[in-house]
C-alpha cells in the first residue's frame, strides 16, 4: 500500500517534470493528485502497517498462549489417565 509520503513523491516526480511556465498548474494539479489519490485510498480496505505489525505481535502471543494451554491439557489429561489406570 502506498502511505502518504509515496504519494507525495510521486506528485513531486510529476510536478518537477513540468516546465517552469506552467508551474502554477502544476501546482495545483500536485495538490489534487494527492487529494484524490489520498481519498480513493481511504476508502479501501486495507490496514496501515502499523496495524498489521500489531495484529501480527498480537497472534503470536495468542499462538504463545494457546500451545501452553494445550500442553497444560495433554498433561492434565496424561495425570487423569493414570488415576484410572
Amino acid at each position: 500500500m502506498l502511505n502518504a509520503k509515496k504519494i507525495e513523491e510521486i506528485a513531486k516526480q510529476v510536478t518537477d517534470a513540468i516546465p517552469p511556465s506552467v508551474k502554477n498548474l502544476a501546482n495545483d494539479f500536485e495538490e489534487k493528485t494527492k487529494t484524490v489519490l489520498q481519498r480513493k485510498l481511504a476508502q479501501l480496505d486495507v490496514v496501515t502497517r502499523e496495524e498489521f505489525d500489531v495484529q501480527t505481535q498480537v497472534l503470536i502471543k495468542t499462538r504463545e498462549k494457546l500451545a501452553a494451554m494445550e500442553a497444560k491439557i495433554a498433561e492434565l489429561e496424561a495425570m487423569m489417565a493414570a488415576k484410572e489406570s
